[in-house]
């Protein structure tokens, strides 16, 4: 039989148009009918409205769910170093400014014990620097070439800044997952553009967060750092997520304001819980247990 061919054929090429070349389509018709005005004629995934829908809920949490997922996978990003904080604890050189800006004795007093928490914010710059450039790259098949424990932050102010800052200068790419809120909250200039999201949904936040995550290092905060951390502590105490080093910057702090003993000695929590989390003063101590935890050859 003779060999037929077919110049124009191709067994890759796609036999339907793409989305986005339906939509250019689309603009460029007149849309001069009533019909073709009408917003039940625009394409779905072309209609904002209809998709900001309340009943679209559930198309929003996937599309916030696999956008991050995709772009990260893309990236050749196979784990995260994250790292929790207050986005309100200054940097060491706006120390005195916020002294400053302190008008009544019971402000100044808060300003003091902010400043004084500054020097966590050099450690988390640190922790970031030292994640950066031990480059440690996957090997095996699942994760060959791939990075692993690159920075991620909220994307924030203060320590966020400071995690995304330390990697940054130290020349790795760093993440942000930035939330929406009624007050802007822009990303740091650390954060790496093509890996700075933002979110409207907190728990696909945090699940992206923890999706990753291979080591979380938590910084003193307040409410929000409060949720991420203890919801990190359910996770892995219930067995839903399987242990990783979690590092507990400012002792002084932590044991001022949750008294983590007396749970235990209440019977809500079990004493081998409280082995969770690892007490850390320094960027190379919490560094440290993450080498040590997954045995990496650091090169040092």
């Amino acid at each position: 039989m003779d060999e037929t061919t077919y110049p124009s054929a191709s067994l890759s090429h796609q036999r339907f148009y793409q989305a986005e070349q339906e939509a250019e389509f689309v603009e460029g018709h007149a849309n001069a009918s009533p019909q073709q005005q009408d917003p039940a004629y625009q394409l779905a995934y072309n209609d904002t409205d209809f998709l900001l829908r309340q009943e679209l809920r559930p198309v929003r949490f996937q599309l916030e769910l696999m956008k991050a997922e995709m772009l990260l996978d893309e990236a050749g990003i196979a784990s995260t170093l994250v790292m929790y904080g207050s986005a309100r604890i200054p940097a060491p050189e706006q120390a005195q400014a916020t002294l400053d800006a302190a008008v009544t004795p019971a402000a100044r007093a808060i300003a003091e014990r902010l400043v004084a928490k500054s020097k966590y914010y050099e450690e988390a710059r640190q922790l970031g620097a030292l994640a950066a450039r031990a480059n440690v790259i996957g090997r095996n098949r699942l994760d060959k070439g791939k990075r692993h424990f690159v920075v991620c932050s909220g994307g924030g102010p203060s320590i966020m800044e400071a995690a995304n800052r330390g990697a940054a200068e130290a020349g790795a790419e760093t993440i942000g997952l930035n939330i929406t809120l009624q007050h802007e909250q822009a990303p740091n200039r650390y954060v790496t553009p093509h890996l700075s999201f933002q979110f409207h949904y907190f728990a696909l936040r945090k699940m992206h967060f923890l999706l990753r995550a291979r080591a979380v290092a938590v910084f003193p905060g307040g409410f929000g750092t409060f949720d991420e951390f203890f919801e990190l502590l359910t996770l892995i105490q219930t067995g839903k997520m399987q242990p990783i080093p979690i590092l507990l910057f400012g002792g002084d702090y932590w044991d001022r304001v949750i008294n983590f003993d007396a749970i235990a000695e209440e019977g809500l929590i079990a004493a081998e819980d409280l082995n969770l989390f690892h007490r850390v003063e320094t960027a190379a101590e919490g560094w440290a247990r993450i080498v040590d935890f997954y045995a990496l050859e650091t090169g040092d």
